[in-house]
């Protein structure tokens, strides 16, 4: 009989520790957090666009089709993550293309500098890179190359009061031979040549000045319309001589 209890003693103690046992990795089960799904590491913000404002005159805003060429040139090589601005809405070019812009038809940089009419703009657009095809009508008005290039460096002082890091496309711009100005093809020829001096003591490392070279190349006679406006070869031409300068200033 004292056999029989003993064995029925271990067996009920051996069903109870086990019984505790199982309790106990149930418990420490339901204390133990979840694990999480392993997941993939959440997209950081995309980069925002480099902004771009064609600033000038009427051969940059009326209609300007060398921008939506320029545009279309810079998508088909890669460089999609361009937004160009301004505060005028493009014209038509004959497909569609990112217009906005600052060609003022009629405009010269001396007005422009002297009524302050480019800190709006800016303030409007924050651009990061400014191409600035500007001075005809200063030529055409008989402005000297001083006169004008002051209003320049007004002008610079304006963009990099805006972004101190304002990249630069200044132009030489194209030639003239309007059918009332005899003397502007050598006006500009004069004024071009003072642009590159101008550029390279006011340019910084922080906020560089590239000179774009329009003239060469540009003939009146094939590329215009009217000896000053560009036709759609002119368009071409000028798209072609801004793509280096703008592609060396996105990289």
């Amino acid at each position: 009989m004292t056999t029989s209890r003993t064995v029925r003693g271990r067996a009920t103690g051996g069903l109870l520790l086990t019984a505790l046992a199982a309790l106990a990795v149930l418990v420490a089960t339901c204390l133990v957090p979840a694990a999480r799904p392993a997941s993939a590491a959440e997209p950081g913000p995309a980069a925002a666009p480099t902004r771009i404002m064609p600033l000038g005159d009427s051969i940059t805003g009326s209609p300007g089709c060398w921008r939506a060429l320029l545009w279309q040139d810079l998508v088909n090589t890669g460089y999609s993550d361009v937004d160009f601005v301004g505060t005028l809405a493009g014209q038509g070019c004959g497909f569609a293309y990112d217009g906005e812009n600052e060609g003022h038809g009629g405009i010269l940089a001396t007005n422009m500098a002297d009524q302050n009419q480019l800190p709006p703009w800016l303030s409007a657009t924050n651009p990061d890179v400014v191409l600035m095809h500007l001075g005809t009508n200063d030529v055409w008005s008989n402005r000297s190359p001083d006169t004008i290039l002051a209003a320049f460096t007004k002008l610079v002082e304006q963009m990099r009061a805006n972004n101190p890091q304002m990249e630069i496309l200044v132009a030489q711009i194209i030639p003239m031979a309007p059918a009332n100005c005899g003397e502007c093809g050598q006006r500009v020829v004069n004024f071009n040549a003072a642009i590159p001096a101008w550029a390279e003591g006011l340019s910084t490392e922080a906020s560089p000045i590239t000179v774009v070279d329009q003239f060469t190349g540009f003939d009146t006679a094939t590329d215009t319309y009217d000896g000053v406006h560009p036709n759609d070869a002119g368009n071409r031409v000028m798209a072609d001589h801004w793509y280096p300068a703008l592609t060396d200033a996105l990289s």
